[in-house]
């Protein structure tokens, strides 16, 4: 991955590791990539971590879109998707999680700073009806 670069109509590739172009999800190459990810989760209500062409991120959005939110969708690589912060707990757990980034959570929803987890959590939440309310209160509705 080489910067910024556009994957579909609603959803943004990012390199964290490399030079960029100015774009709304500005990047400071002296920023590490767990630094860049934490300042992406404050700047934006609702954002989503992803791998490439993954398809629970695809039902996430869908969900989230349903009751209108359109989440920042951010696809990282799988060495990129180790500075998540959701997952270092996850990752604790299970040596296999650690060795094989395929093996972890992503993708990753965080609604107001917090970290929901993946596609699992978030529809608990909604089937709850907790995710409306948290959302209202984050201002993404």
């Amino acid at each position: 991955m080489q910067g910024l670069r556009s994957c579909s109509n609603d959803m943004v590739q990012l390199d964290l590791g490399g030079p960029t172009s100015a774009s709304s999800l500005s990047i400071d190459d002296a920023e590490s990539a767990e630094t860049r990810i934490q300042r992406l989760i404050s700047e934006h209500p609702v954002i989503i971590f992803s791998r490439s062409s993954c398809c629970m991120c695809h039902v996430m959005k869908k969900l989230l879109a349903s009751i209108g939110v359109h989440p920042t969708v951010i696809e990282l690589d799988d060495d990129e998707i180790a500075a998540l912060p959701s997952l270092a707990a996850h990752d604790s757990n299970s040596d296999d999680h650690h060795n094989n980034p395929r093996n972890s959570a992503a993708p990753a929803v965080f609604i107001g700073g917090s970290c929901i987890g993946g596609l699992e959590s978030l529809v608990a939440l909604h089937l709850s009806g907790h995710l409306v309310p948290k959302l209202v209160e984050v201002g993404a509705l």
